[in-house]
């Protein structure tokens, strides 16, 4: 569940119009801090998935996710809170988020969910 929860965090960025790629070239990266998740049920080959991300708190290099897989039919699966952090690409040290991303993340708190389908690639 950690790498659909990690592309829905993707696209969530791709949706407010920003590119991983580009950011890079910024030199500003994303990297996971830590994870609190919690398992309900086990996805099944070729279930399909919704995967959500919501941003639940921003601060000045950091960003809370508040994230869930369920099945297609609505089945809760795994449902979690990811803290990522803003470093630098080159020295892997801590940074602001650029303000333009951060300005449209705040727009989405308590607003916008992004939802990436997909199907489970494997039973595990």
């Amino acid at each position: 569940y950690l790498k659909f929860m990690e592309r829905a965090r993707t696209e969530l960025v791709r949706s407010l119009g920003f590119d991983q790629s580009a950011l890079q070239r910024e030199n500003t990266i994303f990297v996971v801090h830590s994870v609190s998740a919690r398992y309900h049920a086990p996805a099944q080959l070729d279930d399909e998935l919704v995967v959500t991300a919501g941003v639940l708190e921003l601060k000045r290099a950091s960003i809370r996710f508040v994230q869930q897989v369920r099945r297609a039919d609505g089945k809760l699966l795994c449902e979690g809170e990811v803290l990522v952090a803003c470093v630098s690409a080159d020295r892997y040290k801590p940074r602001m988020i650029p303000s333009a991303l951060s300005s449209a993340f705040e727009a989405t708190r308590g607003g916008q969910i992004m939802q990436d389908q997909g199907e489970a690639e494997s039973a595990s």
